[in-house]
């Protein structure tokens, strides 16, 4: 099996090009940026065989200490290198380039202007990675390996960038074959290696024929065959995963969202389900009628011990008076943990049992927590960034089977592992829950007002049709409501009304890791505002995000 050597250096995309080659069909492995190479990594692990190495963006800088240096290695390997964004200063600088701050960062949607010339060494493979931004090359093309007919005319595309350094001397060997409006290097490659660098990012949605040139970069200049699928991943995870757990119970906190619901279906499907506990809390915090909801699902999957917790008023105790959505992010994680070693002893369960979480690489990244040590803190997570949550990870004794996947990923996971699609095709739901869709502090009496005026949203987005026939819920990646902590005056019925404000969001995403705003028909948004100004008599004012993420996150806390 052909693989992809990924060096991690702290983006927050990094592992998104991991899984778009993984799209292509070829298998990816991600280790930290400054990793030693030793022979092993770099022959490739036992049943597949190393053939490139792509080395990730970072939000540091070369010229600083923060910024890592990749082991010597991956230079003298003899393999083919793709530098993304730091990973293209990184081989400027190692090979005599400079790297400078730029006196304005280059960040957003920026066109890159390709200009068609054949390398000096006669390789051809210069001419074969330029085919991936060459609109009239299909990816199927490229994926076949074929060099196609690259357009004697420039080539223009738009990049998705994000950096605030440039190159201001290219590395000896190397030559520019790229440059963005803003009239900096965007592309270039070395004329005698197949080392090649890109000064924007391929693996983001936002950019044009991102895929392709990855396609280019794996199968034309790699030579790399597909042979990696989902299923192939599946099986692989529950021989690791059983040879892991052995005869110990393990114990799933589960939300009953999706990626909680899948983790609990991979666990029934590879371990028997004796050993597999799944634990359901109600928090208080949940969505409208959802513990009868997940009861329901769970007992689906063939879940022999189901416990349903009910502690409500626990966890609104524990956020009383809390504000910051930080603190009310680690009191939830440290009492749901309270609660589930509290129940464990209840259960009777040995003290070898494993904890499983749902937990996703996005929630990883944004917590600081991916493959390297140079990620940046975005949000804590309640399952990853708790102290009690780290006191487990620490001690080996946490299972989190969907960790290197993305939510799009673990939608197809649930397919194949037979997940009804109504359950798959389910929005994301955080999962402290409500607590962080109410700004400032949480009240049963926020929560009730959130609930009702949530449900009213899902419902109408679930009944309403957009302009190509399809439920506008199934064109939604995300869509949620939030309770702000402000009041406004309205009127009702010739009364003075001084009533809640609610945002509702709505986006669109492949990844979770960026997204944009859905373009509601203003005839939709009316609509379902006025329904839930006339139904939940607390809320008396309806608001509208337009924020994209990036600069935004998809949630609001």
């Amino acid at each position: 099996m052909d693989k992809i050597l990924i060096l991690d250096f702290g983006s927050q995309t990094t592992q998104l090009i991991g899984r778009r080659i993984r799209d292509l069909g070829v298998y990816t492995e991600i280790i930290p940026g400054d990793a030693v190479l030793t022979d092993t990594i770099l022959a490739g692990s036992e049943g597949s065989v190393l053939r490139g190495i792509i080395l990730s963006g970072s939000p540091e800088s070369v010229y600083t200490q923060e910024g890592a240096v990749p082991d010597k290695k991956v230079y003298t390997s003899g393999l083919p290198l793709l530098g993304i964004c730091y990973g293209l200063q990184r081989m400027t600088a190692d090979h005599g380039g400079l790297v400078e701050p730029l006196p304005k960062r280059e960040y957003g949607r920026i066109g890159v202007t390709v200009r068609n010339e054949e390398d000096t060494a006669g390789k051809g493979l210069i001419r074969r990675f330029l085919t991936g931004f060459d609109k009239a090359i299909p990816l199927e093309k490229i994926v076949e390996g074929a060099p196609g007919t690259l357009q004697d005319q420039p080539c223009t595309i738009t990049a998705w960038m994000s950096h605030g350094d440039t190159l201001t001397r290219l590395a000896p060997g190397f030559r520019e074959y790229g440059v963005s409006d803003t009239g900096y290097p965007a592309v270039a490659a070395h004329g005698e290696k197949p080392w090649f660098g890109l000064q924007f990012h391929p693996e983001v949605t936002h950019t044009e024929r991102g895929l392709e040139i990855l396609a280019a970069f794996v199968f034309g200049i790699c030579g790399c065959k597909k042979s990696w699928t989902m299923e192939q991943y599946v099986e692989e995870l529950g021989d690791a995963l059983r040879k892991r757990v052995e005869a110990n119970p393990v114990l799933l906190l589960i939300s009953g969202g999706v990626d909680s619901t899948v983790a609990g279906a991979l666990l029934l499907k590879t371990l028997k389900p004796d050993l597999v506990h799944l634990m359901y809390m109600d928090t208080g915090l949940m969505r409208k009628d959802e513990t009868k909801t997940v009861s329901t699902a769970l007992e689906k999957l063939g879940a022999k011990h189901l416990h349903i917790i009910h502690c409500e008023e626990e966890f609104l105790s524990a956020l009383k008076g809390l504000e910051d959505p930080e603190a009310k992010r680690k009191a939830i994680g440290d009492l749901f943990i309270t609660i589930q070693e509290r129940e464990v002893k209840r259960l009777g369960l040995p003290d070898s049992y494993f904890l499983a979480q749902g937990t996703l690489y996005t929630d990883l990244i944004e917590s600081g927590k991916g493959v390297g040590k140079k990620a940046h803190l975005i949000k804590s997570h309640h399952n990853v960034g708790s102290p009690l949550v780290d006191a487990k990870r620490k001690a080996g004794r946490i299972i989190e089977p969907l960790d290197r996947l993305y939510k799009d990923e673990v939608r197809q996971l649930g397919r194949i592992l037979g997940i009804d699609e109504e359950v798959v095709l389910r929005h994301p739901f955080p999962g402290p829950g409500l607590a962080v869709r109410i700004l400032g502090e949480v009240t049963q009496e926020k929560c009730d007002i959130l609930r009702e005026a949530d449900a009213i949203y899902i419902e109408e987005l679930k009944s309403r049709l957009s302009p190509e026939g399809k439920r506008l819920y199934d064109e939604i990646w995300q869509a949620f409501a939030v309770l702000l902590p402000i009041r406004s005056v309205g009127v009702a019925g010739d009364v003075r009304k001084y009533g809640w404000v609610l945002a509702l969001r709505a986006i669109v995403s492949a990844d979770g890791m960026t997204a944009d705003v859905y373009p509601f028909q203003i005839k939709d948004l009316l609509e379902i505002s006025t329904r839930i100004t006339n139904t939940v008599k607390d809320i008396g004012r309806v608001s509208y995000d337009i924020s994209s993420k990036p600069p935004a996150t998809i949630e609001w806390e």
